[in-house]
C-alpha cells in the first residue's frame, strides 16, 4: 500500500511539477487540528489510487516557499497538480467522497 511522502520544497519541482501521473498535494502543519483528522482520509486516497496518482504531503511550516508560491492562506489545503499545472483545490478537512469526486475528475 502506497503512502503519502513528505515533500520538502527542494524536491517540489522533481515530485510534484514533473510528475508523469496527476499528484495530490496535502499542505498541512503538525499545530493544525483540521489537518490531522483529514491526514487518514489523505493516505486511504493513496492507497486506494496507487499507480494512478501519486499522494505527497508539504509542511508548510517547514517549506514556506512552495506554500507562499501558491497562496497558500488556510490549511489543510488539498491541490490537484496535472501535467505541472495545478487543475484544481480543495480547502479544509473534507470528507474522503468529496476528495475522491475532486480527484475523478482528473484521471
Amino acid at each position: 500500500m502506497s503512502a503519502a511522502v513528505n515533500v520538502t520544497d527542494d524536491k517540489f519541482q522533481q515530485e510534484v511539477i514533473e510528475s508523469d501521473v496527476p499528484v495530490l498535494v496535502d499542505f498541512w502543519a503538525p499545530w493544525c487540528g483540521p489537518c490531522r483528522m483529514v491526514a487518514p482520509v489523505v493516505e486511504e486516497i493513496a492507497g486506494q489510487y496507487e499507480g494512478k496518482i501519486k499522494v505527497v504531503k508539504v509542511n508548510t511550516d517547514e517549506n514556506p516557499r512552495v506554500a507562499n508560491e501558491y497562496g497558500i492562506r488556510s490549511i489543510p489545503t488539498l491541490m490537484i497538480f496535472k501535467a505541472g499545472q495545478k487543475v484544481d483545490v480543495v480547502v479544509g478537512a473534507v470528507p474522503k467522497s468529496t476528495l475522491s469526486t475532486t480527484l475523478e475528475k482528473h484521471l
